[in-house]
């Protein structure tokens, strides 16, 4: 596996061989990739395939079971804590979900001010508390920007509670918060669940731009648009639940499946 280094943003991505075994058999196994910095990587598989424990693992979130991965300089799992640094996670169930009674101007204040405390350096800390205040509506007015959510356009602007957007704002709202860090490297779960046709559309389109502007974006998805990097988790690998999971046909019943791959992996490997 050849070394890939940083583009001027993005991290490139390369895997391979790659597996991780849960307590119910292999989430995924045999993984290949090979993606420049800034690319579309699109995770195609039906629920239960083990799309999600992939998207955790190549994030840094899951310790791998078998095979090599690279992302950026950084070899995972051995540095694992430097990927996590660089990226960052939206839409994965029981992982990053929104507070429905909260309203989009709480996550976000919320997010801003753990990207202050946590995710700047001291100085930044030291200074005048308006310059701070100032950065801090910069970058989450950017960060909207880029996810495409207007907040006048909501029922009611930002005092919307979670719970009453559609799905597709409720996602570019998580897009949102994770952009307010300005990671390098971006995974998104369940990009097209329970989305039409043209909101599908939407999201690719969202996630393009993520990748012109230079950040590499990993996806996971029922299938992929043509112009992605695929990575297929459909292969038949030994793992018992993605055979009883490929009759269900139900947009309920996936997100179910989907829920119990991502625990069962978590429970085995532990979560960063």
């Amino acid at each position: 596996m050849g070394e890939v280094v940083d583009g001027p943003h993005g991290l490139g991505v390369t895997a391979e061989d790659f597996g991780l075994k849960g307590p119910r058999g292999w989430a995924f196994r045999g993984v290949d990739v090979d993606a420049e910095p800034g690319s579309l990587i699109a995770i195609e598989g039906p629920s239960g395939s083990g799309r999600t424990c992939l998207l955790l693992a190549l994030t840094g979130r899951m310790k791998p079971t078998e095979g090599r991965a690279r992302v950026g300089r950084s070899e995972l799992p051995r540095q694992s804590a430097a990927v996590r640094r660089l990226s960052a996670l939206a839409h994965v169930p029981g992982v990053t979900d929104l507070e429905p009674a909260l309203s989009v101007a709480e996550h976000l204040r919320e997010r801003a001010l753990l990207q202050r405390r946590f995710g700047g350096s001291v100085r930044g800390l030291l200074r005048p508390r308006q310059e701070r205040l100032t950065e801090a509506r910069l970058r989450v007015d950017s960060a909207l920007a880029a996810a495409g959510l207007d907040r006048e356009a909501l029922p009611k602007g930002s005092r919307t509670a979670v719970r009453d957007l559609e799905r597709l704002e409720a996602l570019r709202l998580s897009v949102a918060l994770t952009l307010i860090g300005r990671p390098r490297l971006l995974g998104i779960d369940d990009t097209d669940l329970k989305l039409s046709a043209a909101e599908r559309a939407e999201v690719w389109a969202l996630l393009r731009s993520l990748t012109e502007a230079g950040t590499t974006v990993v996806a996971v998805c029922s299938e992929a648009p043509e112009d992605a990097v695929v990575v297929s988790t459909g292969l038949d690998h030994d793992h018992d639940d993605q055979q009883n999971d490929q009759g269900d046909r139900h947009d309920r019943d996936d997100q179910d499946d989907q829920d119990k791959e991502t625990v069962d992996a978590l429970a085995e490997t532990g979560r960063a």
